[in-house]
């Protein structure tokens, strides 16, 4: 498909139309296309050149019931067709940006300036320490890091400070240092939590990766330190090595069976979210009664799944592990903890050289939802297992022990 060039001017044309149906949330896309295009070739007619964004004054039809998107943003998006994307600063709600055109598979010169800020010995210390998990950062080379943590800024924030809200532009993404956060999505004007963060994570990347309004809001729930880093740092860096990882790994998640029920979207997300891990021969990956912090899907070799017994034991005395099945390519792992929220249920070793697609708690919380049930039928197909293998399911030593 290399030889397929895409017209000038189209990756523009549909970020802005794509972007407005978020926000409005039109009952009928067909006609809400039909009215939008209109309203932009008539104003193309009164002007020399097209605009890129919605026209001046531009509404659309009425927004539907129960409407989330960026009802109570800011109301700069009405000014997009005179639009200046500015360096956004550090704690600043920037304007809308619908209509600002990135291709990241494109390989342009890199010309913008770098972003940096200055930081003591003991700043960035504890920069790379809150770093040092966060996947987005794991496909980075040296170099590329090194510029990421030079465009970082620290952030504190107080109890119930929001740090993003939902419906407003993306400017920064944000690694946890420290601090307890509630994540919080309103739908039909109803706000429910759907999951928190405590001491450790990253958040606010899908906005900046699609150029799509927040999907949720972030509280702190506690005094915390975050470090963040700029919407034009993060594009330019972020996003760019995420294409290049799109690329390699896009075909094999629309192979993987848990998957297929999701949109193409949806597994998008899930690429750019994923790292990849490699184990050797006999490395265990995890261990029964930890706390459960990622989900893996094989890529390539065999992991063997073993639990340890309450009725059978090594020479030494100790409950025995034992075998209660065994992983391939495009199966899954690690589903088990974070569906239950219980400690691990069994132990994973690598059987010859392992790779694995890791996902953390946090984004298989935000993505998979769609794939819950799947994962929560299969907890009844384990605890069969256990039956079947050990007489009764209760037959196991306690995870957490």
């Amino acid at each position: 498909m290399s030889h397929i060039q895409i017209p000038r001017g189209l990756t523009e044309l549909l970020q802005g139309y794509t972007v407005e149906v978020l926000r409005q949330q039109p009952p009928d896309l067909v006609d809400f296309a039909v009215d939008y295009f209109t309203r932009l070739r008539e104003a193309r007619a009164q002007t020399s050149s097209p605009p890129a964004s919605p026209p001046s004054g531009y509404r659309g039809p009425e927004p539907s019931p129960g409407l989330v998107a960026d009802q109570n943003g800011d109301s700069d998006s009405e000014d997009d067709e005179d639009l200046d994307v500015p360096i956004p600063g550090r704690f600043d709600r920037r304007v809308s940006v619908c209509a600002e055109a990135f291709n990241p598979d494109e390989e342009e010169e890199d010309t913008d300036p770098r972003v940096i800020h200055p930081k003591t010995d003991q700043q960035r210390c504890r920069l790379q320490d809150a770093c040092k998990d966060i996947l987005l950062f794991k496909n980075l080379d040296q170099e590329q890091l090194s510029q990421v943590l030079d465009a970082m800024f620290e952030r504190t924030v107080e109890v119930d400070e929001h740090v993003i809200d939902q419906g407003d532009d993306g400017d920064n993404f944000y690694v946890i240092e420290r601090g307890t956060y509630d994540i919080l999505v309103t739908k039909d004007n109803q706000t429910r939590s759907v999951g928190q963060y405590d001491n450790r994570g990253s958040f606010g990347e899908l906005a900046l990766m699609y150029n799509t309004p927040r999907a949720a809001t972030i509280v702190a729930t506690s005094e915390g330190s975050l470090w963040g880093l700029d919407r034009v740092t993060f594009r330019r860096i972020i996003v760019k090595n995420n294409a290049k990882k799109r690329r390699m790994f896009e075909s094999f998640i629309e192979s993987v069976p848990l998957l297929k029920s999701l949109e193409v979207s949806e597994r998008m997300k899930i690429v750019d979210v994923i790292g990849e891990k490699i184990y050797k021969d006999g490395e265990r990956i995890i261990a029964q009664g930890e706390k459960a912090e990622s989900f893996y899907i094989i890529e390539s070799g065999e992991v063997n799944i073993m639990i340890r017994s309450k009725t059978k034991a090594n020479k030494d005395g100790e409950n025995q592990e034992v075998e209660i099945a065994r992983c391939h390519k495009g199966q899954y792992f690690g589903e088990l903890a974070l569906v239950t929220n219980k400690p691990r249920a069994a132990s994973a070793y690598a059987m010859g050289d392992v790779k694995c697609l890791v996902m953390d708690v946090q984004a298989f919380e935000r993505l998979l939802g769609p794939c819950m049930d799947i994962m929560k039928r299969n907890i009844s197909h384990y605890e069969e297992q256990l039956v079947k293998m050990f007489g009764s399911s209760m037959d196991l030593i306690d995870p957490g022990q």
